[in-house]
């Protein structure tokens, strides 16, 4: 993620009216270990309708008018500490109930992009306003309040409250979607069982944290690498969660693999449907073009270079995210944001009849004989109500089931490696020569 000295901002915020209160509103809350930083409120007077939070120079506590008494808010943040009533005016009152969304990782470069696609109502739809809170680390809390800024000045009527903070047990209280972006970048020398072990002790954490304070039903969705482990790792921390509600962010190979299918059929995107990545988040993953369709008929019908389907493609998926570092001189950030809008938009719409789409989730009671207590990338479909079933009509052939095999056994070796974050007992690891970490992400 993102990093930035922690220090007071010095930031200039307009003086808002009280007609702007319902549009306009949202509240921003700092942790307490920070709030020792601000300054001394300003204090309204008796005669003010203005709810305001920012001096001249400096960010600070503020008062707000409410019946003719001084009311002093020491978290808030500009016009994110306006008051509101949903059920006030015409253009709200039919909204649904709001729903609160965690974000960790929130300065970085994925969350940039996210965010305000979640504010816009682009994820959840017009109707459904949102309270973002907002996870990070000391270092990156004074960019936080940067984003807390831009949000501010996007003027999103359905963004009501932002909360920012780096003690996941104060940030996830509540919160029904936990979107677990944070995670130790893996670096030059460093070995995946490293890897595993330094973002795990993160996850666990993490997930102790849902465990204590997120909503009982809270839908969770890890994009932090390794990610299927990491999403293991969490909600084997979080016993009083479903197993069910943790997903790991496989739809940008989905993505990548259904763009990749169009290209070589020489048609739109938009044609290439039913596709499943299978497995692990890595080099063993399996873009399944077996039970994948282009504009209705069997991939293999219409690609007749099965040379090409066998090596060439899966290559090509794998691969995108270097080719795009060298393309640009940094991985994928636009692409994943757009990846993990799609992963929430398919549990929360209905799936279209005859399609699935791919998620890393558990694998206690599948149909396809996967090895059971691992996050396993696999074909699902939804009702539209944040839940899924795993698709039971699809085809495993020789070929495919070799090769999700592999991906299974790496996933297993891992889970070996993380023993000691998951209740399992002493770690051993064993992830052999073959480094299979997807290229973009070193």
């Amino acid at each position: 993620m993102a990093m930035a000295e922690l220090s007071t901002p010095k930031t200039t915020s307009p003086f808002l009216n009280s007609s702007s209160q319902l549009r306009l509103s949202s509240k921003l809350h700092l942790s307490n270990q920070f709030r020792h930083l601000l300054l001394p409120p300003l204090h309204a007077t008796p005669t003010s309708k203005i709810s305001c939070s920012v001096s001249q120079n400096n960010q600070a506590p503020v008062a707000v008018q409410d019946n003719g008494s001084v009311k002093t808010k020491k978290e808030c943040y500009g016009v994110f500490c306006l008051t509101y009533d949903l059920k006030a005016e015409e253009e709200t009152k039919s909204w649904k109930k709001m729903i609160s969304i965690a974000v960790s990782g929130a300065a970085g470069m994925i969350s940039n992009h996210l965010l305000f696609k979640l504010a816009s109502g682009a994820v959840f739809g017009p109707d459904q306003p949102i309270a973002l809170k907002l996870l990070g680390s000391e270092r990156s809390i004074q960019a936080l309040e940067g984003v807390a800024m831009e949000l501010e000045d996007s003027l999103f009527p359905l963004l009501r409250e932002v909360d920012i903070g780096t003690d996941p047990y104060e940030v996830f209280q509540d919160v029904e979607w936990a979107l677990l972006i944070g995670a130790k970048p893996r670096g030059p020398g460093m070995e995946r069982a490293a890897l595993l072990d330094i973002n795990g002790q993160i996850f666990a954490e993490q997930g102790k944290a849902l465990n204590a304070v997120a909503s009982p039903n809270v839908k969770v969705l890890v994009v932090g690498n390794p990610c299927n482990t990491n999403a293991l790792i969490c909600l084997k921390n979080a016993p009083n969660i479903p197993a069910k509600n943790f997903h790991a962010l496989t739809r940008l190979d989905e993505n990548r693999a259904k763009c990749q299918l169009a290209l070589k059929a020489g048609v739109f995107y938009d044609k290439v449907s039913n596709m499943t990545i299978w497995g692990n988040h890595s080099t063993t993953q399996v873009p399944d073009f077996l039970n994948a369709r282009i504009n209705g008929l069997p991939v293999k019908e219409v690609i007749t270079d099965h040379k090409w389907l066998e090596e060439g493609f899966t290559e090509s998926v794998q691969k995108r995210g270097g080719l795009l570092i060298q393309k640009w001189g940094r991985s994928s950030a636009a692409s994943t944001a757009v990846s993990i809008v799609d992963a929430i938009k398919s549990l929360v719409n209905p799936t279209p009849e005859g399609d699935w789409f791919s998620t890393g989730v558990y694998t206690n009671g599948n149909p396809y004989g996967i090895a059971e207590d691992l996050v396993f990338s696999m074909p699902c479909r939804s009702k539209g109500d944040g839940d899924y079933e795993l698709v039971k009509d699809v085809e495993i052939d020789d070929y495919l089931r070799k090769r999700i095999a592999k991906s299974e056994a790496e996933l297993l070796a891992e889970k070996q490696c993380v023993a000691h974050l998951t209740g399992e007992g002493i770690a051993f690891c064993d992830l052999g020569p073959v480094d299979t970490m997807l290229p973009g992400e070193v």
